[in-house]
């Protein structure tokens, strides 16, 4: 299923493959890796300007956890790469040997 802004972002970036999304964040909080905002944080992100209300459809102020999860096309999740800290993020490289060991 797609967000409203699931095709602007795929326009944008001239991406050559599908983009999924979870209205709702349904998946996301089926594996556990989706967390709600604080209220002080909250009022930081509507400070900068961010409305994830709108962003997300919905009023839950939710976000899943930054990385990465590799699954392949029979549905057998292969690697898995969270983290709290939204300053840690998984090194592209790495994902693309990941993948191509799919």
């Amino acid at each position: 299923m797609l967000t409203k802004y699931t095709p602007q972002l795929v326009h944008k970036l001239n991406l050559g493959f599908p983009v999924l999304s979870d209205p709702g964040q349904l998946f996301l909080e089926q594996l556990g890796v989706v967390f709600s905002l604080p209220a002080e944080l909250i009022e930081i992100y509507k400070g900068f300007g961010i409305d994830l209300e709108r962003f997300n459809g919905d009023k839950t102020w939710r976000l899943p956890l930054p990385g990465q999860i590799i699954v392949n096309l029979d549905g057998v999740v292969r690697n898995v790469e969270l983290h709290t800290d939204h300053t840690q993020r998984p090194e592209p490289a790495e994902a693309l040997r990941l993948l191509k060991k799919l």
